[in-house]
């Protein structure tokens, strides 16, 4: 099919790149030029493992960008992967879905076949159908269900392993509401279903919109109840891994999102819990638990913060930060729990020097008062102590770099350090 994509971003360049590589014929639309000429040129406008290979293979071939939305009414179909970011009071943005709503539906206006327009953004239930196909109507002087068709598919992309789950996906979800929308995305989806063993929803699109925060907020709590857990394992002495393994031998568990630590963070579990607890509250009804899954996440960085303390008054002193990053394999900062521990850090009077193997640029924007390291054992050189928050596998090697130290606390959030002598080591949870 000839598909185009709306939005550069990690999901909109990562799609557009597995859509190319599943056959189909791919224009990516974004306003920024350099991300344009990125695409254009092979290169991943974002650090995503496999993503430079992919475009590598069918820039310019079966995969190109423009900034000119006059490509849409060529393709067959539109994907919409634009950000949603959120506001204060954590319900999500939609200015910039609805901006190109409106261009979208100018660009299809003098389309002779029907458009159909899928919504892959992360949208609370009713915005697909009460926002964003009215702006395209208005735009294109057209009907949904005559001029146009509008379907939703969330994604389930994490970052640091995005093109991994595009293409051995646990499910599939498709949303819509007529056949001719549904059939047109099982189309889109044919080629990677026939590839790999999945399950594909059939389903409503609020349906759909929900199954997204759902599935968020369902691992968000997972990880919240485990970090709980792990807190009051430590109170007691007791492992609170080995607890998860146990535990995460019941298959109504399960081991995954069971590893206790310093909590989550990213483009998508804060905005997602934050945005349904602010839509739940919008139609009058008060999630309470999800409320104690944030406050909960809230909390570790702080714990680890008091952990520290018990140990060392770091007020004038060298203290390292290894991971910036909010999880391996990516260079997003977007929630990262290093930014409350740094924060932290310096209220206390410390001399904070920070370490990642991608993220010390992203980082360096945020904090650009603190000292960034080239290496792990440069960024311990005389620190009095090390806050180890995201698990690169790199610092599980870390040994003999911890003598360098002037004083070797380490405060594990993420259990990649080895308890060894001459470490006074602490981990957040056991």
């Amino acid at each position: 099919m000839e598909i185009s994509v709306l939005g550069s971003g990690y999901v909109g360049t990562t799609v557009a790149a597995c859509f190319a590589d599943l056959g189909h014929d791919v224009t990516a639309i974004d306003i920024d030029e350099d991300i344009v000429s990125a695409i254009n040129d092979g290169e991943a406008p974002i650090h995503e493992p496999g993503l430079d290979e992919l475009l590598a293979t069918h820039a310019r071939e079966r995969i190109t960008a423009t900034t000119d939305y006059a490509a849409v009414p060529g393709t067959d179909v539109t994907f919409m992967a634009l950000n949603t970011p959120s506001k204060a009071d954590g319900s999500i943005d939609t200015s910039v879905m609805e901006s190109a709503a409106t261009m979208l539906g100018e660009a299809i206006a003098e389309k002779n076949e029907t458009h159909r327009v899928v919504v892959k953004s992360t949208v609370v239930p009713g915005t697909t159908e009460e926002v964003i196909a009215p702006l395209i109507a208005e735009g294109s002087g057209g009907t949904v269900g005559e001029d146009f068709e509008i379907g939703m598919n969330p994604e389930f992309l994490r970052e640091g392993s995005a093109v991994s789950d595009f293409q051995k996906p646990d499910k599939v979800v498709l949303g819509a509401e007529t056949d001719a929308a549904m059939e047109t995305m099982r189309t889109v989806f044919d080629p990677l279903v026939e590839r790999v063993e999945t399950s594909v929803v059939e389903t409503g699109i609020r349906e759909a919109e929900m199954i997204k925060y759902a599935n968020n907020a369902f691992l968000a709590a997972k990880i919240s109840t485990m970090n709980e857990i792990g807190n009051v394992c430590k109170e007691y002495g007791v492992d609170a891994y080995e607890v998860a393994d146990a535990i995460g031998l019941d298959h109504r568990i399960g081991r995954a999102f069971l590893d206790s630590g310093v909590g989550w963070g990213g483009s998508c579990f804060p905005k997602d819990v934050a945005a349904l607890i602010a839509a739940a509250r919008d139609v009058g009804y008060d999630p309470s638990l999800l409320d104690a899954v944030v406050e909960v996440n809230d909390k570790q960085p702080r714990r680890m913060l008091g952990l520290l303390d018990d140990h060392v008054d770091v007020a004038g002193e060298r203290v390292a930060v290894l991971g910036l990053s909010f999880k391996p394999g990516t260079d997003d900062i977007r929630e990262s729990r290093a930014i409350p521990v740094i924060e932290g850090l310096l209220e206390r009077g410390a001399d904070v020097v920070g370490y990642d193997p991608v993220a010390t640029g992203e980082m360096r924007e945020r904090f650009p008062e603190i000292e960034y390291a080239a290496s792990a054992g440069e960024a311990l050189e005389d620190a009095v102590a090390a806050m180890v928050v995201t698990d690169w596998d790199e610092f599980a090697a870390i040994d003999q770099e911890f003598d360098r130290m002037a004083d070797p606390v380490v405060v594990d959030g993420r259990r990649i350090v080895s308890r060894r002598e001459g470490l006074v080591y602490e981990g957040l949870t056991w």
